[in-house]
This record gives structure tokens, sequence and C-alpha cells, in this order.
């Protein structure tokens, strides 16, 4: 038992040894010819420039939380502020190495789609799997050598706690690179879109459009980095969430004061969230090598090679995890299968969300092929139906998390009585212990659609487009299914995290916390919260409207003050660099403001006072997850509607129905890139703020 923190460790190593040698085949692929090269500098030039901007303002508040963790809490000097700091350069880096390798791939896919789709589907899941296993791997190293450091080794007083803060720090940069990449890739998106398929009747991504560059950077500083990063805090969150309520419930209830003391009382169940994740990492990587395809192969055999992959490594995952349970509990309890059961009902609801997602946003399903028929209408009766189906499919997604909270509970309390939360906390590792596969899945998306940016702006044969166009369609469904793990495991981590917290209370002394809303600063909490995600929403997708607003000023000035530009003569080129600069601009100035709520609010109200706290996290959480699946979902079910339409339904390219598409498309964009991604760590990173600084507030 004392190895399994050391196997995790080699597990976390070998997914990295996997993305380093997905990251060798994806560079020695060839990238085409120079005007296609030129076109992935331009990108790679344009997201490099915007990250460390973005991360130069992330480190300035990241200095700061480490100072107020320092400065309020006994545990934060050093060791907190360290780990706070470490969990956030981990996840930055995350987000950069995919977004390196997304703006590498971008054009060999372009490249390997000249031949088919057989070709390019898997080297687009290539760089997507350098992402998936760099966001596991990453976040699994740094836990495991932060569990053994800590832990194991210094025995620091206090050293759960400071594990936690590990977490907080991956929330801190998720939150900002959601917000600030949603924010710049949304706004050149609608800008490009508005003016360039709507206005002037242009292709998606034609080179006469400035903002095309514009829009494929934001792919990957929004889609790839934004997402990696958000990822990686899903998968470090849920880790943390069992580890935390195990130790704060025995600091509690025993006399084990010590870190050593709880470490040899309860270590099985310390362990247990660590080799799950370790099991979920090598069966990832199994999956991972599943995903293959045949030279005729279609668009749906490669849909269902890529399901595959995440098929395999769940199933890999549910044997290990009853092998792991009863490894670790077979000599304690006859119920040793509990455990397990909590784990694979996570896992089970995780994959039925993500399902859901694929049905309301897939054009192989009704509900998108309605939002396609509707758009003969026009605008409104596309909006309408588009926000139909988002509100519908909450309704199947929170029937699943509940069924999923139900069983996990029932089973962590057939185990050991009043041990419902940890078991609903292992069902967040459940959901994400395939975290590397899935992020493959999800990242391959954006690298598909700036293969298709490419393409059109390197004026390949519209023959390459169709495959890519195909790509494209197939990576807003499974970026849909990842949107809906992560925030399917959001609801249960925040959960968990919520009653960790109340038991941290407990433990410094703390034990006038009810949450009953027949108490008035409770009742004053609840609403506050279900209103903060709201307000959060309406910010960011505001900050996407008046960014947009600037790219629309400058496409139609470039477009009229430009002679020839419009009309495609030889030689006149677009000023793609000042497009890239507004959007630069303009999502780190608006990221500020809905990035600092997360931390500000819960702060506030919790030194105000905690049962308010209490109200407002259980408010937030509830509206929070409703509001992500409800977006995501929608987004994701306008886009694919627009798409089926220029396959050459109901009038195809350049038809009525096609431009009322196009605007429900805008409409979605920051619902399904933006806000709605980015509830899913507001919740969590709002209840790790109470978790981390509950000391202070008593």
């Amino acid at each position: 038992m004392d190895a399994i923190p050391f196997i995790a460790l080699g597990t976390a190593v070998a997914g990295l040894g996997l993305a380093t040698w997905f990251f060798t085949t994806v560079r020695a692929a060839s990238t085409g010819g120079e005007k296609m090269v030129g076109l992935m500098e331009q990108i790679q030039s344009g997201a490099r420039a915007f990250l460390k901007q973005e991360y130069s303002w992330v480190a300035a508040f990241v200095f700061v939380m480490a100072v107020l963790i320092a400065a309020l809490l006994d545990y934060g000097r050093p060791w907190g502020a360290i780990s706070y700091v470490s969990g956030a350069v981990l996840s930055a880096l995350a987000g950069y190495v995919g977004m390196t390798v997304a703006t590498m791939a971008n054009v060999r896919t372009a490249e390997a789609a000249k031949t088919g789709p057989q070709k390019a589907l898997p080297l687009a899941f290539r760089g997507g799997a350098v992402m998936g296993f760099s966001v596991a791997g990453l976040s699994l190293l740094g836990l495991t050598v932060a569990y053994i450091l800590f832990v194991e080794v210094l025995e620091v007083d206090d050293a759960f706690q400071v594990v936690t803060a590990f977490g907080l720090g991956a929330s801190s940069i998720a939150l900002f690179s959601r917000v600030g990449g949603g924010i710049y890739t949304k706004a050149a998106d609608v800008g490009a879109d508005l003016v360039g398929k709507v206005e002037a009747g242009i292709p998606e991504d034609d080179p006469r459009n400035p903002a095309t560059i514009a829009d494929n950077v934001g792919d990957n500083v929004g889609d790839v980095a934004g997402m990696g990063a958000d990822l990686f805090e899903s998968y470090t969150g849920a880790i943390i969430a069992p580890i935390a309520f195990i130790a704060f419930t025995a600091l509690l209830g025993t006399e084990a004061t010590t870190t050593a003391a709880i470490s040899d009382a309860e270590g099985p169940f310390l362990l247990f969230p660590l080799a799950i994740a370790g099991a979920g990492m090598l069966a990832s990587i199994i999956g991972a090598f599943s995903v293959r395809s045949t030279d005729s192969a279609s668009v749906r055999d490669l849909s269902r090679a890529l399901h595959t992959g995440t098929n395999v490594a769940m199933a890999l995952t549910l044997v290990a995890t009853f092998a792991t349970s009863y490894w670790l509990f077979g000599d304690r309890s006859d119920n040793w299968w509990a455990p397990a059961v909590s784990v694979v009902a996570g896992l089970i609801a995780g994959w039925a969300i993500g399902k859901v997602a694929e049905v309301w946003t897939s054009d192989h399903y009704q509900p998108v092929k309605l939002i396609a028929r509707q758009s003969e209408t026009g605008p409104a009766t596309t909006i309408l139906s588009g926000i139909s189906a988002g509100m519908t499919s909450v309704a199947a997604s929170v029937i699943l998390v509940v069924l999923a909270v139900g069983v996990a509970f029932w089973s962590g309390d057939q185990f050991i009585e009043g041990y419902g939360i940890y078991g609903i906390a292992m069902s967040a590792i459940g959901m994400l212990a395939t975290t590397g596969v899935v992020v493959s899945v999800d990242a391959y998306g954006p690298i598909a659609d700036n293969a298709g940016g490419i393409a059109e702006m390197a004026e390949l044969g519209p023959e390459v487009r169709e495959v890519t166009d195909a790509l494209d369609s197939l990576g807003n469904t499974t970026a849909a299914i990842a949107k809906g793990f992560a925030v399917g495991s959001a609801a249960l981590t925040a959960l968990a995290l919520f009653k960790s917290f109340q038991v941290a209370l407990a433990a410094e002394g703390f034990t006038g916390f009810i949450l009953d809303l027949g108490k008035v600063e409770v009742f004053i909490g609840v609403f506050l919260g279900a209103m903060l995600p709201f307000l959060f929403a309406a910010l960011t997708i505001d900050a996407v409207g008046r960014a947009a607003n600037k790219m629309i000023e400058e496409v139609r000035r470039q477009f009229r003050e430009i002679p020839g530009l419009r009309d495609g003569r030889p030689g006149v080129t677009p000023d793609s660099a000042r497009c890239v600069a507004i959007s630069t601009r303009a999502s780190l100035r608006e990221m500020v403001v809905p990035g600092m709520l997360a931390i500000v609010v819960p702060l506030a109200i919790g030194f105000v006072d905690v049962n308010a706290l209490g109200g407002f996290l259980a408010g937030a959480l509830v509206t929070g997850f409703c509001l992500a699946i409800f977006m995501a979902n929608s987004g994701g079910a306008w886009d694919n509607a627009k798409k089926y339409i220029e396959a050459g339904a109901h009038g195809g390219k350049g038809s009525d129905p096609h431009k009322a598409a196009v605007v429900g498309d805008t409409v979605g964009d920051p619902f399904k890139d933006t806000a709605g991604p980015s509830m899913n760590i507001l919740i969590k990173a709002m209840t790790i703020v109470a978790l981390v600084f509950s000391a202070a507030f008593v």
C-alpha cells in the first residue's frame, strides 16, 4: 500500500512519455507548401503572444494570492504558498504545451486531408493526445509529488491543507485561461462570421477576411490552452476532494492530530483516489492506442474509432477499480466492493452525460436537424429551437447526476456508515479517471477546425475542405461530450469539497455551521449564490459582445478602405495582425472582473458570515451546473445545425436558412466556448477558496 503514490507517479510519467512520443510523430508529419507553413506561423505567433501576455497578467494575481495564503493561514508559511504556486505553474504549463502542439498539428492535418479523412483524423487525434496526456500526466505528477513530499517525507503540520492549496492554484489559472481565451476566440469568431459570411457573403475562413487569422488563433488559446487548464483543474480537484474529506474527518472524529497519525489511520482511503487515477491513466494510454482507422473508413467509422478509445479506457478502468478496491479494502470489510461501485457510478454517469451532449449536439440526431429545419423561417425560430434543445438537455443531465450522487452515497455508506460523501467524491474521480483520452478527443476538435481554416486560406481544393468540415463537425460533438464530463464532475467535486469545508470548520472548533433555509443569513447566501452564475455569464457574454463589436468595425473598415480586398484582387491582403491585436487587448482587459468574482466574493462573504457562505456555495452549485449544461449544448447544437446546412441540407451555403443558422451559431459561440465552460471552474473555484481559507474565516 505504501507503494501506491510511487505507482501513481510512475503512471503519470508514462502518460507524459506517451505525450512526448505523440509530439514527435506529429512533428514528423508533412507540413505542405510554403503558403500553408506561413499561415501556421502566423497562428503560432499570435497564440504565443497572447499566452505570454495572459500569463503575465495572471502571474500578478497568483503572486497576490500566494501572499494572502502565507499571511492569513498558518500552514501557508511557506508550504501552502509553495503548493499553490506549483498548482498554478503546472496548470499554465499544460495549457502552453497543448497550444504548442495544436498550432503544429493544424497545418499537418490540412496536408493529410488531401488524401482523405483516414490519415487526417488520426493525426489530429495524436495532436490532441499530446494535450490530453500532458494535462492528466502533469496533474497526477504534481499531486503525487505533493502527497509524497508533504505527507510522507516531511510530515508537515496541516499537510492535507497544503495539498488542497495545489488545487486552488490550478483553479486560479483555469478560471482566467477559460475566460480570457474564450473571450478572445469568440470575439474573433463572431466578427469573422457576421461580416464575412452574412454581410460579405464569402466562405468561412476566406483569406480575404481580416479576422480569419485571429479566429484560428482563438481556437488555440481558448479551445486548447483554456480547455487544457480547465480539465487540469477538474482532474486535480476530483483527486483532492476525497483526500481532503477523509483528512478533515479524521482530524475531527479521532484522536489523530498529526499528519503521520492521520496517514496511518486512514491510509487506504487517502490512497484509493491516487490508485484509481493511476489505473485510469494506464487505461487511457491503452485506449489511445485503440484509436485506429483503415484506408476505406468513412467519417462515421472514424467517429466510432474515437469513441472506441474512450470506451476501451472506461472498460479497463472499471475492471481495475474493482481489483484496486479489493486490494485496499478486502481485509477490512465484506463490502470491499462498495468504494468501487461509487467510482463506477461516476464513470457511467460521465459517459451518459457525454451521450446526452452527443444526442443534443450531433447532426446524426433529431435536435440538430430540427434546428436546421427551423432555420427556414428565420433567425428567431433558429434561436428559439436551440434554447429549447439546451434546456431539455439540462433535465436529462440533472437526472443522471442525481442518480450518480444517490448510488455513490449509498455505496459509500454501505462500506462505512457516514462515508457517503466519500463515495460521492470518488464518483467524481470515476468521471475523470480517463481524462487522458477524453481530453485527447476534445482537443482534436480545435485542431480539425484550424486545419479547415488553413485549407480555405491556402486555397486548397474543395475536396480538402469537405474532409476538414466533416472532421470539424465531429469535433464539435466530441467537444460537447468532454464538456459534459467536466461539468458533471464539477457538480460532484464541488459537493464533496463543500462537505470538506463544513468538516474543516468543525475541525477548527466552529460548530455553528447550519445549512438551514430558515436562517436568514443562509437564505440570503442561497439567493446570492444562485445569482452569481447568471451575473458571471452576463459579464462574459457582454465581454464577447464588446470585443466582437470592435472586431466587426475593424473588418468592415478594411473591406471599405483597402481597395480590391473584398473582391479578391490578386496581391491584396488584409491586415490580420490588427485583428489579432484587437482580440488580445479586449480579452485580457475583459477577463479581469469575471475572474476576480470567483475569488473575491466567497472571501468577502466568508469573512462576514460563514453560514451565509454555505448557502452561497449551495446556490451557485445548482444554478451553475444547470447553466453550464444549457449553454454548452445549445451552442453545440447551433454550430452543428449550421454545418448540417452547409453540407447541403435546406438550401446549403449562401441560402436564407444558412444565414439564419449563422446567426444562431453566433449567439451560441459565447454560450459554448466562453460562459458555459467557465461555469464548472466557477463553482469549484469558489468552493475550494472557501475550503482553503476556512481557518481564516473562524
